[in-house]
């Protein structure tokens, strides 16, 4: 088990900036990518990690597990195959047309990180994974918890993890609308990036993949409501197709 470390080092990359991807055309053909997306595999951070999931393509077979919450289930797609991990799944066979890719959807709306982590083991038990998507930190921040809980609550999930011998993928929180008339929702976004910065650091610190979207959001103008539904919460159809797109061409070109 790795030291864990304290929160001091996250202070400087959550004063971080961050510039939109630049718009380019996608070259996925498995789903309808809005034209209006901006396609980037420059934001994924590979740290170093994914040598399982690149033997496993290299042997024929690689099964993902996807867990978190709302985005991870698909709430706010108008069709449960137009949600984030179906498309993932589509996009990611027609990139390796010579391997057996599964795409776990294990998302539970509503879950905090430590509800994750507390199904984590079994989750993995059922799947046998080659590597996790793990979504985080949205509904942490939603229900005031602070930062040190989430990185406790990662600290465990790591623990579990790394007894697996799976490589691990972490996604950050999605933005939320500025302009959103829910009051629970106002202000939120200092937080959420907080959390993203956070999810970087850790990233890094384990060498774990991390294939951000709070940042690639503030490029998503040109998409419907910016990706996000009439509920200011959960990404709609155009929303889900940016960002798996994104993470298609991230994770696909890191396991080449």
């Amino acid at each position: 088990m790795r030291a864990a470390g304290t929160l001091a080092p996250l202070l400087a990359v959550l004063a971080l900036g961050a510039c939109a991807p630049v718009p380019g055309p996608s070259t996925i053909r498995a789903f309808e990518v809005p034209v209006t997306c901006p396609v980037s595999a420059d934001k994924f951070q590979a740290n170093g990690g994914l040598a399982r999931s690149r033997t496993a393509l290299q042997a024929g077979s690689l099964t993902i597990l996807a867990v978190g919450s709302s985005s991870i289930e698909g709430v706010g797609a108008s069709r449960p195959d137009l949600g984030y991990v179906p498309l993932v799944e589509a996009g990611l066979r027609e990139a390796f047309p010579d391997t057996r890719i599964t795409v776990i959807n294990r998302g539970i709306g509503g879950e905090t990180t430590a509800d994750t982590v507390n199904r984590l083991q079994a989750e993995i038990d059922a799947a046998r994974p080659h590597l996790v998507l793990w979504q985080l930190g949205t509904n942490d921040m939603l229900r005031d918890l602070t930062l040190a809980r989430v990185v406790a609550d990662f600290e465990r999930g790591r623990d579990i993890l790394e007894a697996a011998g799976v490589d691990v993928v972490l996604i950050d929180p999605q933005r939320l609308p500025e302009d959103t008339d829910n009051a629970g929702f106002r202000g939120r976004n200092s937080l959420l990036a907080g959390v993203s910065g956070t999810i970087d650091y850790l990233g890094a610190r384990e060498g774990y993949a991390v294939a951000p979207r709070f940042s690639p959001m503030s490029g998503w103008a040109g998409l419907e409501g910016g990706g996000v539904g009439p509920d200011d919460l959960h990404l709609n159809d155009a929303g889900y197709a940016c960002w798996a797109a994104n993470t298609v061409a991230g994770l696909g070109g890191a396991l080449r």
